[in-house]
């Protein structure tokens, strides 16, 4: 396997393995959809869809956010919150299956492009093969949050004291990977823009032809 293979695999699942798992723990621990269930029965109801129409739930399949922690007080609370739209809701009141078309295929589209993007680097390249790495894992563990549930699971609350206008979107880990790959993108082009070094005449070069 070439190494540039390896390692576009490598930080994917990493990604993808911690944003799942993430998730998990915050389904698990913000909310009361998994209590009473053990072992594989747990797994299960993480992986079961939540009904969105407010229609009435199934047992044990309604999730909400139930047991918020406050990791630093007035900065960082973990909040359990379903988000079927884009980041800040967008398109969340489409029709679902209009929503969930959108999605898929927009999702699809992004990864296979990052792929293509990925492929034309080189070995010289590496902080811009991992940024796209951390992209691609991002996009795959939202991505299977919409296949399997219709919505993305977010938990990650950022604010300033509560004050009006200085909240942060709620985030997932998957979201964070994707941040810092762009934010490693944007270094990595800026870097390319630094002129080259000009060199000094060499004391030795005779001034005249």
């Amino acid at each position: 396997m070439k190494a540039s293979l390896r390692l576009l695999l490598v930080v994917v699942l990493a990604v993808l393995a911690a944003d799942q798992v993430t998730k998990y723990l915050a389904v698990s621990r913000l909310t009361e959809a998994l209590d009473g269930r053990d072992g594989l029965s747990r797994v299960a109801g993480f992986m079961q869809e939540r009904n969105l129409d407010n229609d009435p739930p199934a047992e044990g399949m309604f999730r909400r956010n139930t047991r918020p922690y406050r990791f630093i007080e007035d900065y960082w609370h973990f909040r359990y919150v379903e988000n079927p739209g884009a980041a800040w809701g967008m398109f969340s009141n489409l029709p679902d299956p209009v929503r969930k078309a959108f999605f898929h295929v927009v999702s699809l589209a992004a990864l296979g492009f990052i792929l293509v993007l990925y492929r034309r680097t080189d070995a010289s390249q590496k902080s811009v093969r991992v940024a796209l790495a951390l992209i691609s894992g991002g996009a795959l563990g939202n991505f299977v949050d919409r296949l399997i549930r219709g919505y993305v699971i977010d938990f990650i609350d950022w604010h300033w004291r509560n004050q009006p206008g200085m909240r942060w979107p709620t985030f997932n880990v998957a979201d964070a990977a994707i941040c810092v790959g762009v934010a490693l993108m944007l270094v990595d082009s800026f870097r390319g823009r630094q002129p080259a070094p000009v060199s000094a005449p060499s004391l030795t070069q005779s001034p005249h032809p």
